[in-house]
């Protein structure tokens, strides 16, 4: 009796040191199910919030600018190198009372080394509203606007970064608010671990460069005058990363890359962008007391 009770009291304390066991690994798994990779419906909530954080706090600011612009074929063999005062400004927005925009602007310093003479950035086109509102392309916002596909991550590799692609809809099946003119498709690359955007490439497979002057004939064989568009593939890349201004981080483009193919000329044009050397813009004044005055 005394024997069968003892292995009784064995076999209760293997079940209870098992049942300890079991618990523990499932202990240790529920950590690791939070923070595996997100769906693609987190990640976009993380990158609006994102977004609106910055169009809500980014501080005025400017910075230097140098682009390197190139035609191919080009009679002169030649590239045109800009150096310029990049400015992004917050200016009263007359659509929304009380509330403030993100306006760019340039300020052309040099070309080629010398003195500018006017306000012109060298390049087939110049990349608007990267700075003020780029990352809306891949954000909850624009979900009625774009197809968007995560990429799977591979394994072992928590830490690369994160990819979407994305495509626009259908002009058809657009809300007449995406205000999305152009098809257009990417990819973005996010940091993980702060979900910002680390690189944003898109393709603009028809794009409007321009126009030119053709001759045309009406039916009373008389010449006439016409602008024939030009077209062409436009590709764009933006780089990232943080930059800290006014004692806080934030994430703005360091690198613009612009490459346009033109299809109904045989024309290449390439613009390469840096920016460096940020500093938040502000302006101060103190008043002086009489015995400091400048003399009139």
């Amino acid at each position: 009796m005394i024997l069968r009770k003892s292995w009784l009291l064995i076999f209760l304390l293997m079940l209870l040191a098992a049942s300890s066991v079991m618990l523990r690994a499932q202990q240790d798994t529920t950590p690791e199910r939070k923070t595996g990779t997100p769906t693609l419906v987190e990640i976009l909530q993380r990158l609006q919030e994102n977004l609106d954080q910055y169009q809500a706090l980014v501080p005025s600011f400017f910075c230097d600018e140098h682009v390197v612009s190139t035609i191919i074929p080009d009679p002169k063999g030649e590239s045109t190198v800009t150096d310029s005062t990049f400015r992004l400004k917050r200016v009263p927005d007359l659509t929304a009372e009380g509330k403030t925009k993100l306006e760019e602007s340039h300020e052309v310093m040099r070309v080629n080394g010398r003195p500018a003479t006017g306000d012109t950035v060298g390049g087939p086109a110049y990349l608007r509203g990267a700075f003020s509102n780029g990352l809306t392309m891949v954000s909850a916002s624009k979900q009625a606007c774009m197809r968007y596909t995560l990429r799977p991550a591979r394994q072992n590799k928590s830490s690369e970064p994160i990819a979407i692609q994305f495509a626009s809809l259908p002009e058809r099946r657009r809300p007449d608010d995406c205000q999305i003119q152009e098809d257009v498709s990417g990819r973005v690359q996010i940091d993980p671990v702060t979900m910002q955007v680390l690189r944003l490439e898109f393709t603009v497979p028809h794009h409007l460069v321009g126009s030119t002057l053709i001759h045309t004939s009406t039916v009373y064989s008389e010449l006439g005058l016409a602008m024939e568009p030009i077209m062409g593939r436009w590709s764009v890349t933006v780089e990232y990363a943080a930059v800290a201004l006014g004692g806080k981080s934030f994430w703005l483009p360091t690198k613009i890359s612009d490459n346009i193919i033109g299809s109904s000329i045989r024309e290449r044009w390439t613009y390469d962008a840096t920016y460096s050397n940020y500093h938040k813009l502000e302006v101060t004044s103190r008043i002086l007391p009489s015995s400091e005055a400048p003399a009139p």
